[in-house]
Formats: structure tokens, sequence, C-alpha cells
């Protein structure tokens, strides 16, 4: 074998290869179906009790952003762990954790309760994500990664439209807890097939763990997007709780950043950062999830709240996006073969961006199927983004390092989404409250703050007030749908960055295969295709 070639799979590992693919997709499933359910889920769980938290606009983001916190900021040390003492066992690991958060947070007994379990699960969830993605890259040869890449990538799109389905028949039946119920099942089957089917692998020379770079990186994030969501709470950027925790947490996280710089053995390995493809790659994914938590962030409110759809309908029209995603995800490869990964991303981006505008289109009484249409085009461009960027991204470093790379791939992800949730969040409800405030005058004025903070909260006031709040209906809507149109920009022009930032800096063809050094895990493979 060359000395730049990769090792080859072992012929056990890789006769199994596709079974243990629909294995790891198990995880991939629970995960972003839970995040897919919890969309659904918001209205709900932000009625009244019984029927639901009584939740208000900033604890709905919380619910989201707690997960998403924690998740990112040990994402580095999972994928660390699985690299170091084996990735089927860390696993495994947030296997259980995750399945245990996600019964937690089904008995929750308020909003603050939920924001704490939610944060266990994504304590499990950083476990799962690296893990999986570095198992791929380990029982497939670098021929069959892109392909293999394109299904994990599209599963995440029958995720997106099984969440919803799912959760609109449960909440139809069931409590709201039992959005988060159904998990249970799911990793538990899970759990036993992956113990039977999957092997482990991990580095033969891992760094140490870096509890430093964990902290910062934690305490960056947690003060940046709680002053970004209390600006959007408040409705104003410059009260001094908001700039100078935004301000606190930029300054961790460059802190972070310096701090890796100079590590030993950092969390986040710098140097990565150094190869085009990579950076280009991570910056595009970040990007388009930033854009695409704004949008549906703001679809539920639109299609339940002023469209008048129930939950189960809404997770309906989610179909058509569901449906390019799987379709046109594993074939991207195709077309990233015949004109390079950058055009294919590039027009990928773009055609999000412009589905994003086209919400525009969307009023009160616009047809449905225009709503369909824009999923439909949206999907079909997120499924030539992902999986491109996402094998650029994992084929630029070496098997070995196929955990911390995963982990990256995923914390821009996650990142970007926990931005957009509140960056896009917080611009929508600053608009909506200066579009409903004129209208709130026959409120007390203890109730009108908190009847500004969304459209769900205004129809909610509304109804307190019997006869006499009909009149706040249709203002709520306008509010609502010109917030929904500013913001639906605001995630188009992110997009069409993103477009021009792969145009600039993403290679236009993949990179060399780098050197496995030390056999990149597949020593550890061979050991587990000979056991079985």
């Amino acid at each position: 074998m060359a000395a730049n070639a990769t090792p080859a799979v072992p012929e056990a590992i890789h006769r199994r290869r596709w079974a243990i693919l629909v294995v790891l997709l198990f995880s991939l499933l629970v995960v972003v179906l839970d995040n897919s359910i919890l969309n659904v889920a918001m209205k709900t769980i932000a009625q009244p009790k019984p029927t639901g938290l009584g939740a208000k606009q900033s604890q709905l983001e919380w619910a989201i952003n707690s997960y998403t916190l924690v998740f990112a900021g040990l994402l580095f040390t999972a994928g660390l762990l699985g690299d170091r003492i084996g990735r089927k066992k860390v696993l495994l690991f947030g296997m259980l954790v995750f399945g245990a958060g996600s019964a937690l947070s089904a008995t929750a007994g308020s909003a603050g309760e939920l924001i704490a379990y939610r944060g266990v699960m994504g304590f499990g969830g950083a476990f799962i994500m690296p893990a999986t993605l570095a198992i791929i890259m380990n029982v497939f040869e670098r021929e069959e990664q892109p392909k293999a890449i394109g299904i994990w990538a599209g599963v995440v799109g029958l995720a997106i439209a099984i969440g919803p389905i799912t959760g609109g028949l449960l909440l139809q039946h069931f409590w709201w807890g039992s959005v988060f119920l159904v998990n249970v099942p799911i990793v538990i089957a899970g759990l036993i097939a992956m113990f039977l089917l999957v092997p482990d692998s991990k580095d033969p020379r891992p760094g140490k763990v870096d509890p430093v770079g964990v902290i910062l990186s934690m305490a960056g994030l947690v003060l940046l997007i709680y002053g970004i969501i209390k600006g959007g709470q408040l409705g104003d950027f410059t009260d001094p709780e908001v700039w100078l925790t935004s301000l606190g947490g930029l300054l961790i996280l460059v802190a972070f950043v310096l701090y890796e710089r100079r590590v030993e053995h950092p969390a986040l390995d710098i140097s990565y950062f150094t190869k085009r493809q990579f950076s280009a790659s991570v910056t595009a994914i970040g990007l388009i999830f930033f854009a695409l938590m704004g949008v549906t962030f703001f679809v539920v409110f639109y299609t339940q709240s002023v469209r008048g759809y129930s939950a189960l309908q809404s997770g309906l029209l989610l179909l058509p996006l569901a449906a390019a995603q799987m379709v046109f995800a594993p074939r991207a490869r195709l077309l990233v073969d015949k004109f390079g990964a950058r055009a294919v991303c590039a027009v990928g981006m773009a055609f999000t961006g412009f589905a994003f505008i086209g919400f525009l289109l969307m009023d009160a009484d616009t047809p449905i199927w225009v709503l369909e249409v824009l999923f439909f085009v949206m999907g079909t461009a997120m499924a030539h983004v992902m999986p491109p960027a996402t094998v650029m991204i994992m084929s630029s470093l070496p098997r070995e390092k196929a955990g911390s790379g995963s982990a990256v791939n995923n914390v821009f992800r996650q990142v970007g989404g926990a931005l957009g949730v509140a960056v896009l969040g917080s611009l929508m409800s600053t608009v909506y409250r200066h579009g409903i405030d004129s209208h709130l005058g026959g409120l007390p004025p203890a109730q009108r703050h908190s009847a500004g903070e969304s459209v769900e909260a205004t129809l909610g006031a509304a109804d307190h007030m019997g006869a006499k709040g009909a009149g706040l209906v249709q203002p709520a809507h306008d509010a609502f749908i010109h917030a929904m149109h500013v913001t639906a920009v605001a995630s188009g022009l992110v997009a069409l960055f993103g477009a021009l930032v792969v145009l600039v800096f993403l290679p236009p063809k993949p990179p060399a295969v780098p050197a496995a050094a030390g056999g990149g895990g597949t020593e550890e493979l061979a050991k587990a295709g000979a056991e079985r």
C-alpha cells in the first residue's frame, strides 16, 4: 500500500457496511426527530396548563437553545472522547443519556424544568452525532462515502417531515409530553442494534481532553445567545443586560480561539481552518442552518396561528421539503462529479435564499400550494448543499480524526441554528411588537408587554377579553405576516451571502485524500470484524 493511501476497510466490516449505516441512522433519526417535533409542539407548550406549560416566547426559544448550547459546548470533547476511547462506546452512552433526558422532558411540570431536561438531551446528543458520522467514515471506502453521507443527509430531511407529522398525531391523541416520550422506544431499538452490529474504532494516537476549552466555548455561547434572546424579548438591544452579556460572550469566544491556538491538545484544532475546503464548508453549513432556523421558527406559527391548520396538518405541509431531501440528497454526488462541489453548493445556497425570500408571497389568504412549492424548492436546494459540504469537511481529514472533524461539522450546524433562532427570532419578535403595540391599548398595563411578545400571546389575550378581543385578531395577523416577511428576507440574504462565500473560498474539486496516520482506527475495525 502506498504511503499516502488510506488503509482499506476490513472485509468483514465492508460486507455489512450498509446494515451498519441503517443502524446508525436510528441515532440520527431520534435526534433530528426530536427537534422537528418540538417545532410543532411549541404552540401547544405555550398554552396554559393543563393543555401546555404556559411557556412564554423567550422560554420557547430557550427550550431549543438549552439543548443546542449544551450540545455545541460538549461536541468538541465528545468528538475527542470518541477518537480516544472508541466511537461505539460514546455512541451507546449518548443514546442512553438522550433516552433518559427524553423521558424526563415528557414529565416536566414547568417550562423551567423542560428547559433543564432539554439540556440533558443535548448532553446525550453531543455524544451521538460526532460518533455517527465518524463511524460512517471508518466503515465506508472513500469512493462510497459521498453516497453514504448523502443518505445520512437525506434522513435529516425525512426526520424533518416525520417529526411534525408524528408530533401532530401525538398531540391530537395524547398530552404534549408524548412528543418526547416517543423517543424512548426508538432509543431502545437503536441501542440493541448498535450493540450487535456497529464496530468500534478509535484514533491510535489520541490527544487529551481540553476542559478549559469546553468551559470557555460554553460560557461564550451562553452569554452571547442569552443577550440576543433578551434583546428580542425586551425589544431593546441597547439595554445594558443585552449588550453587556452579548459583548462578554464575544470576548470569551475570542479568548477560546486564542487559547485553542496555544494549547497542546486543543478541543478545537484551529489548524483545520487553514484548509479552504474545510473552513468554507463549515461556514456554508453554519450559514444555511442560521437561515433555516429563522424560517422554521415562524412557519409553525404561520400555518397554525394565522392559517388555522392543526399540528398534524402543519406537519403534513412539510412533506414536499422532506421528499425533496430524500430524493436529491443521496444523488447530489452525481452533480458534484459533473460540475464540482463549488458550483453545486453555490447554486444550492442561492436557491435556498430565493426560496426563503419567496415567503414574501405568503399572506393570510395565499393559496397553500404556493407554500408547498416553496418547501419543495427549499428541500431540493438544501439537498445540494449539505451532503457535498459534509463530504468536503470529512474527506479533508484523515480517518483517525473523524470524530473531532465530525464534531466541528456538527457544532457549526448547531451553533448556526441556535444563533438563527436567537437573532432571527429576536428580529421577528421586535418587528411584531412594533406592529402590534399600538393595538394593545385596551389591555391592562401589566398585560400589554407579555401580550406583545408573539402572535400566540396576543391571540391568547384576545381570547381572555371575550367579545372585546375580537378586534385584536386581524391586527395580530397583519403584524405577524409583516414580521414574517422581514425575517424571511433576512434569512434569504444570509443564504445568498453563504452562496458568495462558497463561490469565493470553496475549491471546485474535492481535496486529495490525506494520509491516515497509524491506520486511522482500522486496526480496531479489523479486530471487531474478526470477532464477528
